[in-house]
């Protein structure tokens, strides 16, 4: 009878729990949404606040004046350079960090050492005038250096990796040094093969934080031209840039613009990148996450 019982209360609190994950759901997604909205909207509607989750006055032009920039074009390339060099770059040293410190102590002896070291740099770091300095004296400002070497070693990727490794059976490894294969051979022919979900969850992990960075961008780069897009996006929150188009009759649609309108369809650009890996690498990310946890 209790057994019986209890089952309409869990049916009752699996509703809550639906229902307040829901609503959840739709308050994270409702900025971009409104976002979304005011990027197809009129500028009238947009400045009389008729503008919620439903475009008003539809348009595209907000979208062909943003693609049609020669520096928001120019930022995006920027953006997906620092991609297609620091994502890989990341994890190649994530991995090559990751295996060593992931060895027992019997075959790496200062693995304790080099993993507080690690961890040391978690909790502190050089400071802001420091890490320019460095960056400076190294000849990387206005490079594309700057935007990917100084964040190239991710401590958070290295200890997911290094977790995962562990819970790798070692039997699979001794197995593979009695045929013949070294350390080398170990990592790239059975650890890496092994650890799909991990890679993916920090190959995301490094993605979104180099197309998401901006303050790097502010900081080292002395041109607006070297901005990656959300260095760039940055400015444009901080500046008003419609005089030449309220002025120019040339732009098609011109009367439908506003400041609003052409900053909300230029984020929502910077943000399809993201929406369109994530659901790719979705399935590895809680399963990477869980398996590349702290273990015993």
């Amino acid at each position: 009878m209790t057994g019986l019982s209890s089952r309409p209360l869990h049916r009752i609190a699996d509703a809550v729990i639906y229902l307040v994950l829901a609503v959840l759901a739709l308050v994270c997604l409702a900025p971009f949404m409104n976002t979304l909205a005011m990027s197809f909207s009129a500028s009238s509607a947009i400045d009389a606040r008729e503008v919620v989750f439903i475009p008003k006055g539809f348009h595209l032009y907000a979208y062909q004046y943003s693609l049609g920039k020669p520096e928001f074009l120019r930022s995006i390339g920027i953006s997906i350079e620092r991609i297609l060099l620091g994502v890989p770059l990341s994890m190649l040293l994530s991995v090559l960090a990751a295996y060593p410190l992931s060895r027992e102590r019997g075959v790496f002896r200062g693995r304790t050492v080099y993993a507080w070291i690690f961890v040391f740099t978690i909790l502190f770091s050089g400071g802001l005038i420091p890490s320019y300095m460095l960056v400076y004296k190294t000849g990387l400002i206005d490079t594309i250096g700057a935007l990917i070497i100084p964040g190239a070693v991710p401590v958070f990727n290295i200890v997911l990796l290094l977790n995962f490794f562990r819970g790798i059976p070692k039997e699979i490894g001794e197995a593979a040094f009695i045929d013949g294969a070294g350390h080398w051979k170990s990592l790239f022919a059975i650890y890496i093969p092994l650890s799909a979900a991990v890679l993916a969850t920090t190959a995301l992990f490094s993605f979104v934080g180099h197309w998401n960075s901006w303050f790097d961008g502010i900081i080292y780069m002395n041109s607006d031209r070297n901005y990656p897009l959300q260095s760039y996006l940055q400015t444009l929150v901080l500046k008003t840039d419609l005089a030449s188009v309220a002025f120019n009759s040339t732009v098609q649609g011109y009367e439908l613009l506003s400041n609003k309108n052409i900053k909300a369809a230029q984020v929502i650009v910077g943000a399809v990148p993201v929406l369109i890996i994530y659901p790719f690498l979705q399935r590895y990310f809680s399963k990477g996450i869980v398996l590349g946890s702290v273990k015993d």
